[in-house]
C-alpha cells in the first residue's frame, strides 16, 4: 500500500528523519544514480571534526547553522 503525504507533511517527515541536516547551511543533499539520498556536510572539507556523510538523524551538531 502506498501512502502519499501533502508537501508540507512530507517536508516535516523528512526533517524528522534527517534531523538538523535538513535545513543546515552546510548540508547538501546528494542523490545517487539509484535514487538514494545522502547528506554531505561541507564543513568536513575544511574541519576533520565533522564527518563527510553523518549518520542520520543528526540531533546535535556544533557546526549547525540554519539556512536563511
Amino acid at each position: 500500500m502506498l501512502t502519499f503525504m501533502p508537501d508540507a507533511q512530507q517536508q516535516t517527515h523528512n526533517s524528522l528523519s534527517v534531523g538538523l541536516c535538513a535545513d543546515c547551511l552546510h548540508s547538501r543533499c546528494i542523490e545517487s544514480a539509484h535514487g538514494s539520498a545522502f547528506f554531505l556536510c561541507e564543513l568536513s572539507l575544511s574541519d576533520p571534526r565533522f564527518p563527510k556523510y553523518p549518520r542520520l538523524p543528526v540531533l546535535s551538531c556544533d557546526g549547525y547553522k540554519k539556512k536563511p
